[in-house]
């Protein structure tokens, strides 16, 4: 009898044990560059991400200019897991700001600040979710290669990423407990589940399919490790966020993203009642919702933006390169309400399979 997702499972504690040591301080990097001289700083917002190329251009698009304009300094920490799920369940912490998916929002909302009225909402993203999002951006889950990996064409689908014969190479997966993104819902694509019928999720049959193609994984635990995986050829084939495929492009190498059976997903900042600076968080939460500097960390991402009027600094062809955009059909959204529900099992299953 295969096994579904169910509730009822307490969080796993190794998951908390394995960063446990992080609570005790945040690893502060790429901080903004301090206020200009002879003004008064309005204090600090702690903002946690997964950091790389994201973090660069969210440095470049809003916060150098935010410390400018207000002299408060935006520190960016790299999100730690015990921290967030800490902060996100109530307890006080580090983090001011917070990236989270859908399906986190959803299961924490009584412990996550209302934004104010007059801070612009993300008008993009599904109304339910418009009181909480900061600084939101619409990202894909794909594969991508190096476009001479495969010459005469890679990969079609996930069954072709799970062919190893057909297509030669290690596969750059998520090897991070709380960042399995899409990979079960991968597996079970590839395994011939249809997607209207993915949920709920039969974990077993997962991890089943996950565990065929096991020698042929490199795990990564950042984001940016996707990049020199590519780049140095120690992985074929990568399954992460466009963005870091986006690196590899501005950087001038010729990479090809594949949107047929794509994961779609609004992800966004949110900013947990415990937070110590929510007055600072908030007017970031506004500065981050301006069009134009939204088209500033979009051309750079081709993540999609969170505003509508975002698109009114937009060119064509960039609007046609972004997750959801127009030539990007075959793509899939999650059931977000599902993996909300779910999301201690699927934190725990994931966590008990990288462990072997």
């Amino acid at each position: 009898m295969h096994r579904t997702a169910a509730p009822g499972r307490n969080r796993n504690r190794s998951l908390l044990g394995l960063a446990g040591a992080a609570a005790l301080a945040i690893a502060m990097a790429g901080c903004s560059t301090p206020a200009a001289e002879g003004e008064t700083s309005g204090g600090e917002v702690v903002f946690a991400d997964y950091g790389g190329p994201t973090n660069e251009s969210r440095q470049i698009a809003y916060f150098d200019s935010f410390q400018d304009e207000t002299g408060t300094r935006v520190v960016s920490a790299s999100l730690q897991d015990a921290i967030m799920y800490s902060m996100l369940e109530g307890e006080e912490g580090d983090y001011d700001l917070i990236q989270v998916s859908s399906d986190s929002l959803i299961k924490y909302k009584e412990n996550l600040a209302v934004l104010p009225d007059g801070v612009p909402r993300a008008d993009t993203f599904p109304e339910e979710i418009q009181d909480y999002a900061v600084g939101g951006f619409l990202i894909g889950i794909t594969q991508g290669w190096l476009t001479d990996t495969f010459p005469d064409g890679g990969p079609q689908d996930w069954a072709d990423f799970f062919d190893t014969e057909k297509y030669p190479g290690k596969r750059a997966w998520p090897g991070a407990p709380g960042s399995y993104d899409a990979s079960f819902e991968l597996a079970l694509l590839a395994d011939g589940v249809a997607p209207e019928d993915l949920y709920p999720l039969d974990l077993d049959r997962a991890v089943a399919k996950l565990d065929s193609i096991r020698d042929d994984l490199v795990f990564y635990e950042s984001y940016p490790e996707v990049q020199t995986l590519l780049s140095t050829g120690s992985a074929s084939i990568a399954v992460s966020v466009t963005g870091q495929f986006t690196a590899l492009m501005n950087q001038g190498l010729d990479v090809t993203v594949q949107w047929n059976e794509a994961f779609l997903s609004p992800n966004f900042f949110v900013i947990p009642e415990s937070a110590e600076n929510k007055e600072a968080a908030y007017e970031l939460a506004t500065w981050l919702a301006d069009g134009e500097r939204q088209a500033v960390f979009t051309e750079r991402t081709f993540y999609g933006p969170a505003n509508e009027a975002t698109f009114d600094y937009l060119p064509e062809d960039v609007a046609s390169k972004l997750p959801g955009g127009p030539g990007n059909d075959g793509s899939l959204y999650f059931d977000e309400q599902y993996r909300a529900d779910y999301l201690e099992e699927l934190t725990s299953s994931y966590t008990e399979w990288l462990a072997g």
